[in-house]
């Protein structure tokens, strides 16, 4: 575990839960006392998700060292060089969760579409929804992990940044397990016809009273397989 990672777990994790509830809107995450728990549920969620529509390992996957990955990933985590200006003692750690979670928060139980399976953040319009603002940025901190270990996905290697990010920051060990696949270009971003479809699938926290909120929550999360 990082010795400096707990100190500032708390901190981290709860400005961006607000990066991540400014799109979501963070009424519900970070006007309570529990916004870490709030925060945390997000990303168990976005992590829940992330297996849903992937596909069975392929055999390039047998050529990836996740130890070793994770040592590099480990790396990024400890670079004090990492600046971000919302709070002292910044790091990559809940960057990463974020990540994972707007790429598995995509996905669709009735068509099986979306989710983190296709890293498709990486394209056009996705990576421009407003959700997903700053996220290029934690795209091109594992762009040097990616060039080093070719054969793991970007799917995978999203989704084992979060694991490594929880756990590093003094969570528990999560579960992973490779085999999500790349999706070329963004014709395969997920799109649907919803209220909110220009901004993208994830949810928004501000559809005008708290009747109406709540109920587009409820829509988003059904969407995604939640009863």
């Amino acid at each position: 575990m990082l010795p400096r990672m707990t100190s500032v777990f708390r901190r981290g994790l709860a400005v961006q839960g607000r990066k991540l509830a400014s799109s979501i809107n963070s009424q519900f995450a970070t006007r309570r006392h529990g916004s870490l728990a709030a925060m945390s549920a997000s990303a168990a969620v976005g992590l829940g998700l992330t297996w849903q529509v992937s596909k069975p390992a392929v055999s390039c996957e047998a050529t990836v060292n996740w130890d070793e990955v994770r040592k590099e990933i480990v790396k990024i985590l400890e670079d004090d060089s990492f600046v971000d200006s919302s709070y002292e003692g910044a790091h990559a750690g809940p960057l990463f969760l974020r990540l994972a979670w707007h790429s598995a928060g995509t996905f669709c139980a009735c068509t099986k579409t979306g989710g983190s399976d296709g890293a498709t953040m990486r394209f056009e319009p996705e990576i421009s929804w407003g959700a997903n603002a700053g996220l290029a940025k934690a795209q091109k901190l594992l762009e040097p992990v990616k060039k080093k270990f070719p054969s793991a996905s970007y799917s995978d290697l999203w989704i084992f940044a979060a694991c490594v990010a929880i756990e590093e920051m003094g969570g528990n060990k999560v579960p992973f397990t490779p085999g999500r696949t790349d999706k070329p270009d963004g014709r395969s971003c997920p799109v649907w016809e919803g209220a909110t479809h220009k901004d993208g699938r994830l949810p928004s926290a501000d559809m005008g009273s708290p009747d109406k909120t709540a109920a587009h929550l409820r829509y988003i999360f059904n969407r995604m397989g939640f009863d």
